[in-house]
Parts: structure tokens; C-alpha cells; sequence
């Protein structure tokens, strides 16, 4: 058997191509945060869409690590191979972030609803991801035939995996908290590309120094056929692949409560959990180098794997939404950033590090002199993927959504005994019967009686954390009561009540609509302003968001409206939470004149012939992932190009919990799709709170004479009291909100960051605003440049006068 020195010296350079491997995985992963944004953009994100797009992605890498022993000869040398894969990944990124753009359209003239939708959705992420994700599921294998196919020569394997884990690592904070936040997705690919054709060109000149000396023909024939008795360790290798990526959506889903679901929380989960991944592959590989059994040691990695789910389980519940952590005493990002990552790793770590230790320990386990590396590595690996893309999906669309968190994470750890178990039992290697010795007796019944166990400390997520996310020591003693919790396929969800009577629905950890005055107040001015302003009748509404149903109620009552759709991500909010919500929303969910539809806004959009008289949006937060896709100049651009002539849009803009720079963003962005934007302040205690931006597809004067007189009619008697409970009596009082007009606001908009699909800037602004709350300094920077707008309104002089005093106010 050859010696680890010996392995370095007839195969020179192994530690170089380790470095070479962080070089293609920090290319690799900034490349995937890239694709995803783009695409997500495209094919829509909610969670099937996303589902389809991360089962895309490593399906290709699955095929490429597959592929490679099947139609690269093993003459070839492994380090020219490799080389032109990275050179080829380069190229086709270059290709992908220049075109994607331009071809959307041919997947909005095709696209559609239900299961059709779904394969339309598939079939392109395919046409555009698969090719390049293949060439990068083929570099390992393709490397790995420099190495021989023993224990000691795949434990380089390990070394090599892990230095590609290190450079994702670097790849994902580097995207995520940088290239993205100040560049674009062009310059982020432009970083990528680079790194490839530096490791391409090494890998070339180390090709020319030295000399590859493929096996014998008569070897060669005998590559392609798996070791004997392999199987248990591929269906091990996958449960573990199951089980890690099922982990990793369940976690994202309770981090994002605990931390915030801004884009740099994604990014730290996924950063840590790849530190860990990367931390085990090298201790995993130093343990191939030397133990006697790898099964036996794969199978306690994956016993210790159940350990790490319950403890993970314990701290998502029991810990950390209990920690005396206050986070609006933070001083800034960097502060909250070191929050946030002590809390990320107390959850994550263990559970990636034996991740981790697993696939080498499994390429041991397989691994022969006189098989092909190249097909160790790449049956190994691809089994290990097929599991990733099943528990990927399964938590994501199907466990969490129908049974809950609790659920499955219990599932995860039954799979983990499973994985464990198929280990610890003695296979025949060439026939015969399976062997049961008295260790692996009671190592079988230890492991069992471990899962039956753990899976019993599994608790629930707490309503607490679900309501109130990051704040929920805070109101542990101040929370009402919680008379809802629903954990949908696309986000988490409550409904409470306080002992004064208010009711909250929350979303994404915070409060999204209430019925306070001020909330009460900001919801359907977005409804009524959309269905008053409009100089034809509004027939066809749109409402993006439905949340407890406020806003689209106060639309629906307008008796000028024949059909209004609204456009929801997540099925849970309409058909349970928004009832909770009846008495203040009209009952919408039952006014058969409106539908909904279970979508992303901007997917439904792009996808849809119909046009809209008006369009409210009131989506989440603009620090929510994903968010930001419906503040960018195209969305505003298409929301124009699908109102009908003097349609109106109203746009929600939430000032606390928020920065000026993110603010700005919104505002200016908006006012590039409508240059003559107005904007209507909703104040609390005469200070700033949020805002209503409103757009007109043909801008004209607003007829304060003629909504008045609507509102007199006995028509509209439920939409004047609607105003009336908010506390507007008469169209004055509605539009004496009136806070600034597009022209006013230029020099307070000389620095704004525009919010586009290339970069949007506006998440990365607004993530950094999380636990602020400058609302008055706001609201109180914006206004100083209000002046009443001559021209804007006609009526009578009488109406004019009142107008213009109650602006002054």
C-alpha cells in the first residue's frame, strides 16, 4: 500500500491543487448566488420555483460527476481535463449573465399555471444551468484520476473537497456581502470568470510538467463497473446528502425568525454551514488516511449526525428565541453581523462538520487500487447529490408545509439512523449472506434507541418566535395571545391578539399588518387611493400581497370594480390568516368578484395578458430576500406597461425598521417609471411612520369635486365609512396627506441608489437598516422640501383653500 509520501511524490503538486480547488469553488458559489438572482427573477420565488432552480442546479453538477468516466478517456490528462472545465465554466457564465436578459421573454410567452407551469419552468432553468453546473460536477472527478483509488490516495480527495468548500465559503461572502451589495451580477461574474481562467491557466502549465501514465488497457476495461457490495454506502452517502440539505432549509427557515430574513442572513447560513462542510472534509480525509473500517466509522459519523439535528433542534426552540439579546442596541452592521454569526454557528456547525467528514470517509469506503478514481469520486459524489436534491425539495415543498418544522426534523433524524444503520451492519463484499456480529447487534439497537429517543426532543416552533422573531425575549411577557401559527411551503405565520383587543397577523418574524390605527390607516389609503385617483372607472384591480387582507378589502368595496385579482405567494395567507381578519377587511377572501392567485407577483405579472385599471402593492419588507425584485425599475416599468390609460399604482414604503439610503432607493427608483410620482405620508403622532408612493400612467390633475361627490352617493357609503374609521371624512382629509411630488424631492434624491435587476441594490440597503428606527428623521427630511402643488388638484376655490391648508399642516 502506498504511503501518503509516496502518494505526494509519484503525483507532484497534490497540495498546489488544493489551492487551485479554492480558486474554483469561490468562482463556483459566486456564480451560483448570481444564477439564482437572475433566475429567480425569471422563472418567479416562491418556493417551487426556487425548488425547481436549486434541483437544476445540482442535477447538473450529479450528471457532469457521472459523465466524466463515461466519455473522458482516462488517457487524457487529468490536469488538462480539469483545466479546460474551469476555462469552459468561465466562458459559458460570460455567456449566461450577458443573454439571460434577453431571452426571458421567450419563458413569459410560454409559461403558464399548475403543473405545465412547473415544466416550463424546469425546461428552461435546464437549457441555462445545466451546462455549466455538469462542467463543474465533472472537475472532481476529473481530478481525482491524478490520485489512485486507495484509501490513502482518495483521503487527497478529502483535501481537495475541502479546499473547494473553502473557496465557496469565500465565493458566498464575497457575493453576498460585497460584490452584490456595491457592484452588480456583471461585475460578480467578471470576478468569477477571472478565477476561472487563473485555475485554468495553472492547471494547463502543471499539465506540460508533468507526465500522466494512464492504467493498462486490460485495467481500463474493468474502470467503469462500481466495487462489489458498494451499494449500502451509496444509499448511505445519499441519506446523508438527505439529510443535509433537508437541514439546511429547515434551519434557514427558523434563522431567518431568529436573525432576520434579510439577503446577508442567507448568506451567513450558507457561508457557515460550507465552513463546516469544509472543516469535516479535511478531518474526514485524515481519518480515511488511517482507519481500519471506513463503514463502520462512516456509520458513527452518521449516529453522531442524529445528535447534531436534535441539538440543533434544541437551540432553534428552546435557546436562542430566549437569548437576553436586544438587537436594537446594536451600534451598527458589524455588531449585528457578530450577533448573528455566534448564533449561526451554536446551530450549524456541528451538524456541517460531520456532514462533512462523510464523503471522504464514504470514498474510502468504495475506493480500490484497480478501480477508475474518476468513478469512485463521480458515482460517490453523485449519490451524495441525488440525496441533496431530494431532501432539498422534500423540506421545502413537501415536510414543512404539511407537517411543520417539528415534522421534519424528526423525519431528517429517522433518516440519520438509517444512513447510520446500513453502516453498522457487516455487508458481504462478494456474495454470501450479511453478516450480524454482536457488535454490530447492539451498535444497531444503541442507534435505534438513540433516534427513538431524540426525535422526542424535537419541539415545536414557538408561536413567540414566529411572531416576533429576533425580538421575542423581548415580548416574552408581552405578547398577547396567539390564537394562529401555520408554517406554509414559502414562509412561517401568526395571528395574535393583545389584551387590549388588537390584532396582529405576522409574517417573516415581525409584525406585517395590524388593526392599529396607524397600520389601519396605511392599508387602505393604499386601497382607496388605488380605486379614487384613477380618471376611469377601475374595473380590473391587481392588489400584490394579500397579508391580513386590509388593503384588498378596501379596494373590492369600491362599487366601480368588477374583477380584482390578488397575486400571494403563499397559499396559507389567504385561505387561513386573512379570516382571522374579516371584520376589518370586508370578508374579501368571500367577494366573489375577487380571485386569488398563488403566486409571485412578478412571475404573475410577466406571465399574464390581462391589464389593470389599478394596482396596489404592499409586499414585505424591502430587507425580506426577494423582496427588493418588486421595488426594482422594471417591475415599476411593467406594473406601467399593465395599467390600461389613467390607471393609478399605489406602492407601500415602510420608513421604520429602514435606512434613508434604502428610502431613497425606493422612492427614486419609482420615480424613474413615473417621473410625475406623487407621495402620500401616513403618520403616527404627527411623525413620520410609512408613506404611499402613487403613480399615474397618464399623469393629469386629481379632481378633489368629483371623488368628493362619490363619496356622497349612496353607493359608495361603505368605502366613505371605510375612511371614515381612519379618519378621513371627506377627499380633503384623504389628500391632504400629500407629502411630495417627483420634481420637488430632486435634491434630497441626488444621491439615491437606483434599485435594478442587475443588482438589487435596495435588499443589501434595507438589510442594513433591520434595527433601525429613524422614521421621524425620515418623514422629516423628506417633507422640507413640500410645496402645496399648484395645478395638482382642481376644484372648486373653496375645496383648493381647504386642500392647501391641510397640506400646510
Amino acid at each position: 500500500m502506498t504511503s501518503p509520501a509516496a502518494a505526494s511524490a509519484e503525483r507532484p503538486f497534490l497540495p498546489l491543487l488544493v489551492l487551485l480547488f479554492v480558486g474554483s469553488g469561490c468562482a463556483a458559489l459566486i456564480y451560483e448566488v448570481v444564477w439564482l438572482q437572475m433566475m429567480s427573477l425569471i422563472v418567479g420565488s416562491s418556493a417551487i420555483s426556487l425548488g425547481v432552480l436549486l434541483g437544476t442546479f445540482m442535477g447538473g453538477m450529479c450528471l457532469g460527476s457521472l459523465l466524466l468516466s463515461r466519455y473522458v478517456s482516462v488517457r487524457a490528462h487529468p490536469l488538462r481535463v480539469y483545466a479546460l472545465l474551469e476555462a469552459a465554466i468561465g466562458i459559458y457564465a460570460l455567456v449566461i449573465v450577458f443573454i439571460l436578459p434577453y431571452v426571458g421573454g421567450l419563458y413569459f410567452a410560454i409559461a403558464g399555471g399548475g403543473m405545465v407551469g412547473i415544466f416550463t419552468r424546469a425546461l428552461f432553468c435546464a437549457v441555462f444551468l445545466l451546462p455549466p453546473t455538469m462542467l463543474m460536477g465533472a472537475t472532481l472527478p476529473a481530478i481525482s484520476r491524478w490520485i489512485e483509488a486507495t484509501p490513502q490516495g482518495v483521503s487527497w480527495l478529502g483535501f481537495f473537497y475541502g479546499g473547494n468548500i473553502t473557496g465557496g465559503v469565500i465565493g458566498t461572502v464575497l457575493a453576498g456581502y460585497y460584490l452584490l451589495r456595491v457592484h452588480d451580477v456583471v461585475t460578480a461574474t467578471m470576478v468569477a470568470f477571472s478565477l476561472n481562467i487563473i485555475v485554468a491557466v495553472a492547471g494547463l502549465a502543471l499539465a506540460k510538467r508533468t507526465v500522466h501514465q494512464p492504467p493498462p488497457e486490460s485495467t481500463s476495461k474493468r474502470l467503469f463497473a462500481a466495487p462489489p457490495g458498494s451499494w449500502p454506502v451509496y444509499v448511505a452517502i445519499g441519506l446523508s446528502g438527505m439529510t443535509a440539505l433537508g437541514a439546511q432549509v429547515v434551519w434557514t427557515r427558523m434563522l431567518s425568525l431568529n436573525l432576520g430574513a434579510t439577503t446577508y442572513t442567507f448568506s451567513l447560513i450558507l457561508a457557515v454551514f460550507l465552513t463546516g462542510l469544509g472543516i469535516g472534509s479535511s478531518t474526514g480525509a485524515l481519518i480515511a488516511r488511517t482507519v481500519t473500517s471506513p463503514r463502520m466509522a462512516l456509520g458513527w459519523v452518521q449516529f453522531l449526525i442524529m445528535a447534531a439535528l436534535a441539538w440543533a433542534g434544541l437551540a432553534l426552540t428552546a435557546a436562542l428565541p430566549y437569548w437576553p439579546i436586544d438587537p436594537t442596541l446594536s451600534l451598527g452592521p458589524i455588531f449585528t453581523f457578530q450577533m448573528d454569526l455566534v448564533k449561526t454557528l451554536f446551530v450549524v456547525l456541528p451538524g456541517a462538520i460531520l456532514w462533512g467528514m462523510s464523503f471522504p470517509i464514504a470514498l474510502a469506503a468504495v475506493g480500490s487500487r484497480d478501480q477508475d478514481p474518476g468513478v469512485v469520486v463521480g458515482t460517490t459524489y453523485a449519490a451524495n447529490t441525488v440525496g441533496a436534491i431530494f431532501g432539498a425539495l422534500l423540506a421545502s415543498i413537501v415536510f414543512i408545509p404539511t407537517w411543520g418544522t417539528q415534522a421534519s426534523q424528526r423525519i431528517l433524524i429517522v433518516l440519520g439512523a438509517v444512513s447510520a444503520v446500513l453502516m453498522l451492519v457487516r455487508w458481504p463484499s462478494k456474495g454470501g449472506e450479511m453478516k450480524l456480529g454482536l457488535g454490530s447487534v447492539g451498535a444497531i439497537v444503541v442507534t435505534l434507541a438513540a433516534a427513538g429517543w431524540l426525535v422526542t426532543t424535537i419541539a415545536p416552533v414557538p408561536d413567540l418566535l414566529v411572531g416576533y422573531g429576533r425580538f421575542a425575549a423581548r415580548r416574552l411577557n408581552d405578547h398577547g395571545t396567539f390564537i394562529f401559527t401555520g408554517e406554509g411551503m414559502n414562509s412561517s405565520m401568526t395571528v395574535s391578539e393583545l389584551s387590549n383587543g388588537v390584532r396582529n397577523y405576522h409574517n417573516a418574524g415581525k409584525v406585517q399588518a395590524s388593526s392599529e390605527p396607524q397600520d389601519m390607516r396605511l392599508q387602505r389609503m393604499l386601497g382607496h387611493m388605488a380605486t379614487l385617483l384613477p380618471t376611469q372607472a377601475p374595473k380590473q384591480v391587481l392588489v400584490i400581497g394579500m397579508g391580513a387582507g386590509v388593503t384588498a378589502g378596501s379596494a373590492s368595496i369600491d362599487p366601480r370594480v368588477e374583477r380584482q385579482v390578488v397575486a400571494e405567494i403563499e397559499k396559507l395567507v389567504p385561505t387561513v390568516v386573512s379570516t382571522y381578519f374579516s371584520e376589518y377587511n370586508f370578508d374579501v377572501v368571500r367577494n366573489p368578484k375577487v380571485e386569488v392567485r398563488v403566486d409571485d407577483a412578478r412571475h404573475y405579472l410577466l406571465t399574464t395578458d390581462d391589464t389593470f385599471d389599478a394596482i396596489t402593492s404592499d409586499p414585505f419588507d424591502p430587507w425580506v430576500k426577494g423582496a427588493a425584485s418588486l421595488y426594482t425599475r422594471e417591475f415599476f416599468q411593467l406594473i406601467r406597461e399593465k395599467l390600461n390609460p389613467g390607471g393609478v399604482v399605489t406602492v407601500f414604503v415602510q420608513l421604520y425598521e429602514s435606512s434613508e439610503e434604502a428610502v431613497k432607493s425606493e422612492v427614486a427608483t419609482f420615480f424613474e417609471a413615473f417621473p410625475e410620482g406623487l407621495i402620500f405620508g401616513n403618520t403616527h403622532y404627527g411623525q413620520g411612520y410609512d408613506v404611499v408612493l402613487v403613480g399615474q400612467k397618464t399623469p393629469g390633475p386629481i379632481d378633489v369635486d368629483a371623488i368628493e361627490a362619490r363619496l356622497r352617493t349612496p353607493e359608495y357609503a361603505q368605502v366613505a365609512y371605510s375612511l371614515s374609521q381612519i379618519g378621513f371624512y371627506s377627499a380633503v382629509d384623504l389628500l391632504s396627506t400629500f407629502a411630495a411630488r417627483a420634481d420637488q424631492l430632486r435634491p434630497w434624491l441626488a444621491d439615491a441608489q437606483l434599485n435594478l435587476d442587475r443588482n438589487l441594490r435596495l435588499q443589501y440597503l434595507a438589510g442594513f437598516g433591520l434595527n433601525r428606527y429613524e422614521q421621524q428623521s425620515i418623514y422629516a427630511n423628506m417633507i422640507q422640501y413640500r410645496q402645496f402643488p399648484e395645478g395638482l388638484f382642481t376644484g372648486t376655490p373653496d375645496q383648493i383653500e381647504a386642500l392647501r391648508m391641510g397640506v400646510s399642516r
